[in-house]
């Protein structure tokens, strides 16, 4: 019979062991029909029932959208694939400046800014004072306007697209949207 000696070191505390992760992260597969330029329609969030254009897929499922903002007030935004439609119909977007897209597409531009968090004092006060409205950042405005300006040329060389991109969509109590098509 052999005995196995102790160890002289134990831990003064036990090493953490990662879990081993069960899921593979795969790479998002996209439906063929989500091709850069074509109108989608938002089916949920604030923005629902607008028609809007499709400037490009980004990572992790979420597409990059416009309006544009002059046409029908959606402003540069991220969406998951999930929670649009898409349409037959397609705007050209060739000559919208690659640089913003770029930009805009990388998670630091829609991160948002860490505030400090509210004091007791200030937590008694804040329902003494108006609510103050918060400023969008002029580079965002910027680039929304270089996207439009673009946009809203090709969009008005095709008759009727400004006011089909206007108009919101909604059923009616006779329409059924899985014998629709768009």
């Amino acid at each position: 019979m052999t005995e196995q000696k102790a160890s002289k070191y134990y831990a003064a505390e036990e090493e953490h062991q990662l879990k081993k992760a069960r899921k593979t992260a795969h790479p998002t597969k996209y439906r063929d029909s989500l091709a850069p330029g074509t109108v989608l329609i938002l089916l949920s969030g604030r923005f629902r029932g607008k028609r809007v254009v499709l400037l490009s897929q980004l990572s992790q499922g979420v597409l990059l959208i416009t309006g544009p903002f002059k046409s029908n007030g959606v402003p540069l935004r991220r969406v998951n694939h999930r929670y649009v439609i898409a349409t037959s119909t397609i705007v050209d977007i060739s000559g919208i400046d690659n640089e913003v897209v770029e930009r805009v597409s990388k998670d630091e531009y829609w991160s948002r800014e860490k505030t400090e968090g509210k004091g007791e004092d200030d937590f008694f006060k804040d329902g003494e004072s108006t609510p103050q409205k918060k400023d969008t950042d002029p580079k965002r405005i910027e680039d929304q306007k270089k996207v439009d300006k673009v946009l809203m040329a090709n969009i008005r060389k095709i008759p009727d697209l400004e006011a089909y991109l206007n108009a919101s969509f909604s059923l009616r109590s006779n329409e059924r949207p899985h014998e629709m098509v768009f």
